[in-house]
């Protein structure tokens, strides 16, 4: 398997698709970095040569995209700040609720977890 950025990448998918597996790289930057080292996008990543892996490896950094730790710290840290300045979006955050405007009455069970049961109204026998 080879490793780029300090990430595994699957070796049997082609190049293009398994950079994408890098936290951070979508499918435009990664047909870009592609066409950039001048590599076909269908070759399978584990046919790549050393140097094509390096070449890849310098695009990436040498370009000022954030990935993998640095980016997961920046959106980390943009929580944080939209919680302590208790805006609304924060608010969302911090209960587990959808952030961007989605209804939550049905639905949003990803945000909000497993459904919990609420005890109802316990009825007394005998009584009419």
């Amino acid at each position: 398997m080879p490793r780029i950025s300090g990430v595994d990448i699957p070796d049997n998918k082609p190049i293009r698709i398994a950079l994408r597996y890098i936290y951070g790289i979508g499918p435009k930057i990664s047909d870009n970095i592609v066409k950039e080292a001048g590599i076909d996008g269908q070759a399978r990543a584990n046919t790549l040569t050393e140097d094509q892996i390096v070449q890849i490896i310098g695009i990436i950094e040498a370009s000022n995209i954030q990935i993998e730790g640095t980016l997961r710290r920046q959106v980390s840290q943009n929580i944080t700040r939209l919680r302590d300045i208790r805006s609304y979006r924060g608010d969302r955050h911090r209960r587990g609720l959808p952030v961007r405007g989605q209804r939550t009455q049905t639905n949003a069970r990803t945000r909000k977890g497993r459904k919990r049961t609420v005890a109802g109204k316990k009825s007394v026998k005998g009584m009419k």
